[in-house]
């Protein structure tokens, strides 16, 4: 009896870190999707920047993640912060049922996609190396703080019973407004905005490599979302549900894109169809575990219509963002967070009539966009000082490729 008890742990133990394994793997290659997505977005004279600014996110991420990162999120918490050595070497108190290492390595994904976000947001006019100091003190230390927050067993938002299931606040509430210090900081590209006030539209120069980028994004949060269960035996149901609300949110998000532009604008604006469906994947991670199919096509709905509202707004207050990485992450990541306590099955306010839900998630939410804003605002302006962040004028009139990188995306030949 001992020996089958064993073997059916070992089976239990093996079936979840392959789950968990290929999860974090999709995880993982979203990276690929950010650099096509926002290389398709930024003109053609600084797609490789933006390539080598994705590129940078996994290296210095990575490695700031293994060495700092993990063990103020998933360490000894006091419910703010957390301590210890050898993270990866001890019982984290999660009831884990893969090693601490794969663990650690589908987290490492979440870091490196939260500091991706920023990167779309900033394009076309920041050092490299200053960037590269940015990503590694975000995802050593601003990072982290929220993961154990929120997702510590003993951070002050978890022991309050907040749900943010895959990171609609963690990973992007916590990105996007980052992404809006980085684009407050460095300020606009040159010829954004003239002198009287009015907009000049920058386009991006290839929306084919934006689109396929965003459906490797689209394929990899299905690694994201589902992934978050952190194993699989015992857990189909809720991966099922998971997926489910994952595609219904993310597909209604493009719908109400594609029609609230065409009655906003007279045509369909397919840059934002895409950003409409990545706004629903973000608002629906935080409850797509607690969530039915309408409320999740309820919350894509409206995050669609959100999104292109958002990017407006943000375009008028005369903040430069390319990829519109704000309105995506930021503003539907605290519109997807909010949404769990309102459609929670547990104790949302429309589904049980209940208060205290939707209040703990509000409490997130609020503290870790402002967190997520003042920390990388300082960063930025730290930075700044001590190295300069923004590309000299003629480095951004040549392009950032040819001056930084001596290459260019496209060459011609006669």
């Amino acid at each position: 009896m001992e020996e089958l008890v064993k073997n059916q742990a070992e089976l239990v133990h093996a079936i979840d870190s392959v789950w968990v394994a290929l999860c974090a793997a999709l995880i993982f290659q979203m990276e690929g999707g950010f650099a096509l997505l926002e290389a398709g977005f930024v003109r053609s004279k600084n797609s490789i920047s933006i390539i080598a600014k994705v590129i940078i996110d996994v290296i210095f991420g990575g490695i700031a993640f293994y060495g700092v990162g993990f063990a103020i999120a998933y360490g000894r918490s006091n419910g703010w912060f957390a301590f210890g050595l050898g993270i990866l070497d001890y019982d984290l108190g999660l009831g884990l049922t893969v090693s601490n290492t794969l663990f650690w390595f589908i987290q490492m994904g979440f870091a490196v996609a939260a500091i991706s976000i920023v990167s779309g947001a900033i394009a076309e006019r920041m050092k490299v190396w200053a960037y590269a100091a940015f990503v590694t003190v975000f995802c050593a230390l601003i990072y982290p703080m929220a993961a154990n927050w929120a997702w510590n067993p003993k951070g002050w938002l978890a022991l309050q019973g907040f749900n943010d299931f895959a990171g609609s606040a963690v990973v992007h509430t916590l990105g996007g407004f980052a992404a809006l210090a980085g684009a407050i900081t460095l300020g606009p590209r040159i010829g954004k905005y003239n002198a009287d006030g009015s907009i000049n539209a920058i386009p991006g120069h290839n929306l084919t490599l934006a689109a396929v980028g965003a459906f490797v994004l689209w394929f990899g949060w299905f690694g994201f979302n589902p992934g978050s269960t952190l194993g699989a035996v015992g857990k189909w149901e809720m991966i099922g549900t998971v997926a489910v609300n994952t595609f219904l949110a993310s597909a209604m998000g493009g719908i109400s894109t594609m029609v609230y532009t065409r009655l906003r604008h007279k045509a369909v604006d397919i840059t934002m169809v895409i950003n409409g469906i990545l706004a629903g994947l973000v608002a629906i991670t935080a409850g797509c575990n607690v969530v039915t199919p309408g409320s999740a096509l309820l919350i894509g709905l409206v995050a669609g219509i959100l999104v292109d509202i958002a990017v407006i707004t943000i375009d008028r207050m005369h903040i430069d963002d390319p990829v519109g990485a704000v309105a995506v992450h930021g503003v539907n990541g605290a519109f997807g967070t909010l949404a769990v306590g309102l459609f929670s099955l547990k104790n949302g306010l429309f589904t049980t009539g209940q208060w205290t839900g939707l209040w703990v998630q509000f409490q997130g939410v609020a503290v870790i966009g402002a967190f997520s804003f003042v920390a990388a605002f300082l960063l930025f302006k730290v930075l700044d000082k001590l190295i300069g962040i923004r590309v000299h004028r003629n480095v951004e009139l040549a392009g950032i490729d040819s001056a930084e990188y001596g290459v260019e995306a496209y060459t011609t030949f006669d």
